[in-house]
């Protein structure tokens, strides 16, 4: 079963419990993610494998963009994702994106800014202390991020807790 923060019997009947409602309530989940949750155990019911054994993190929506961060135990093929992604898609009525949780920042971003290439990632040092990370994607793929680089640089600093900026880089 898809391992997820808010008990079984409360995601699929909608009425939260009093432990479910205070998770809700204090902001650990939010009330879309509900929805995605029980998206994805009707989608485990159905017959997706991948989910079985995976671990439902974290969701992060903006605009009309839903990223989806889950933990595989097996391997699982960016064609298998993007599989997911569709289907939750279809249930949800917004564009989804499903990545796997990694402490790689350059596979989330990879799984994220797909199909567009990442040439490198490089941290910048700041002067008090801080870091920001720069991730940079030739001109020949500015087209693929048009109008969402500032949703992607939101989400991913979400996802990492520290600045993320997505630059178009000259060179290829």
């Amino acid at each position: 079963m898809v391992k997820i923060p808010l008990d079984y019997v409360c995601v699929k009947s909608g009425v939260l419990c009093p432990r479910c409602q205070l998770l809700v309530d204090t902001g650990k989940v939010k009330k879309f993610e509900v929805e995605v949750m029980r998206a994805l155990i009707e989608l485990e019911e159905s017959g997706s494998r991948h989910l079985r054994n995976a671990i439902y993190h974290k969701s992060f929506k903006e605009d009309d963009l839903l990223v989806v961060v889950m933990e595989f135990r097996e391997k699982i093929s960016h064609h298998e994702l993007m599989k997911i992604s569709r289907a939750l898609a279809s249930k949800l009525g917004l564009r989804v994106k499903v990545i796997n949780k990694s402490n790689d920042l350059r596979q989330m971003a990879a799984l994220l800014l797909y199909p567009a290439r990442i040439l490198g990632i490089n941290t910048v040092w700041l002067p008090d202390g801080s870091t920001h990370y720069v991730i940079r994607v030739p001109r020949s793929d500015q087209r693929i991020l048009q109008n969402n680089k500032e949703i992607y640089e939101r989400i991913l600093s979400q996802i990492i807790g520290q600045e993320v900026e997505i630059r178009i880089s000259e060179y290829t």
